[in-house]
């Protein structure tokens, strides 16, 4: 029973991850992985189902995607670490190590991803999961829901309450994108990789504070890991009981959040946009995130849907070389140093070649695990983190 209930659990959380780096690469290619460059005039229909393309994909993926890879995160984290107690052995030295060879997993990204890489984030804000690695299961749900509930961007906003000339710390995002616009529609080579894994970093890293995105990848962290420790991912009635109220409570409370949201982002006060207006639209983000993963769970009880996506297991399997590649293929297609497709792709061509895309890299990870254990990327960091030792 304890096998089976051991494989049901991997395959969810498999096609959980797959279906998050299938939403990363969908929302991406409508982006043109950050280079907005589109076509200058298109006949109306395709406006029109350009806007409703970008409508659709933006409000159900937007934001979340990066949330489930987040979840998943401190998830896989708990399953390592937990592994390594059963024999005795303290994984978080050896998980800092695993980070700094995220590090690097995360440049390479960069490199041909203008915007910076969300791998050298969760690098970053990993050092939360070493500290909490041996809290009781409480104190790390609670940190979780202060983190998500954004104490920054609240103390910001108290502030200007009781200062009215009280203004945000500048971070000179706005400046650092232009110029990696500039290189980046300049066509060379070199500058491209060598911005991208300078200039791109730091704006990336820059932007996350502004938006919100490192508390929030903390506590999606601490919840990922919360959700291991409770075993909320092994199907038993209880724990489907669980997500059935989950998905109850983030449906009911995204409405409200999502309006509140929109309100507030029609506030004359550019501070207050920027503080409230970001909490809100994370907690927004959050309850629809949570929608799709308990939908998703609990839909993947029944056959037809599990058969359905069946796939996603593969992709999510090789989740970092997925990820990793879909850079270097959409830089290839998109910018001026390769095919340099974007000024001809509106929204619906960006999505067909993303579905496209995904097909390869679903034919690909098929193929390449019927012969290995672990995609190639994955091979490496898993041989590099166990470096010098006797797993």
């Amino acid at each position: 029973m304890e096998l089976s209930t051991k494989t049901s659990r991997i395959e969810v959380v498999d096609a959980l991850r797959g279906f998050a780096v299938m939403a990363i690469l969908l929302v991406h290619n409508l982006e043109h992985f950050i280079f907005p460059v589109y076509p200058e005039s298109s006949p109306e229909w395709l406006t029109i189902l350009d806007n409703g393309v970008l409508n659709v994909i933006f409000s159900l993926f937007a934001g979340k995607s990066y949330a489930i890879f987040a979840l998943l995160f401190g998830f896989t984290f708990y399953i390592q670490s937990h592994n390594q107690l059963l024999k005795g052995k303290d994984f978080g030295y050896r998980f800092l190590w695993r980070m700094i060879l995220l590090v690097g997993f995360a440049t390479l990204n960069a490199a041909f991803f203008p915007a910076g890489d969300v791998l050298l984030l969760f690098a970053v804000v990993s050092l939360i999961l070493f500290i909490v690695r041996k809290w009781s299961d409480k104190a790390i749900l609670i940190t979780s829901i202060i983190f998500l509930l954004q104490p920054i961007e609240w103390y910001h906003y108290v502030m200007s309450l009781f200062n009215p000339g009280y203004t945000l710390p500048d971070l000179n995002v706005g400046a650092m994108y232009d110029e990696v616009a500039a290189y980046t529609k300049g066509g060379n080579f070199w500058e491209f990789l060598t911005g991208n894994v300078t200039l791109g970093q730091k704006a990336s890293l820059f932007w996350a504070i502004g938006a919100g995105r490192f508390l929030q990848t903390a506590g999606l962290f601490l919840f990922g890991l919360y959700i291991g420790r409770k075993q909320l991912f092994v199907t038993t009635e209880s724990h489907l009981k669980f997500w059935i109220k989950a998905l109850i409570i983030a449906a009911i409370c995204f409405a409200p959040l999502y309006s509140l949201k929109e309100q507030i982002m029609q506030s004359d006060s550019s501070l207050i946009k920027q503080t409230v207006g970001t909490a809100l639209d994370m907690w927004q983000k959050f309850a629809f995130t949570i929608v799709l993963v308990s939908s998703f769970i609990l839909l993947y009880q029944k056959e037809r849907f599990k058969k359905a996506v069946s796939n996603l297991r593969f992709y999510g399997k090789m989740s970092l070389t997925n990820y990793i590649s879909q850079s270097i293929l959409g830089a290839i297609i998109y910018f001026p140093f390769g095919f340099y497709l974007a000024p001809y792709c509106g929204y619906t061509l960006s999505l067909i070649i993303g579905i496209v895309l995904l097909l390869l890299q679903v034919q690909f990870c098929k193929w390449w695990l019927t012969r290995h254990k672990q995609g190639p990327l994955e091979t490496i960091w898993h041989k590099w983190t166990w470096l010098g030792t006797k797993k």
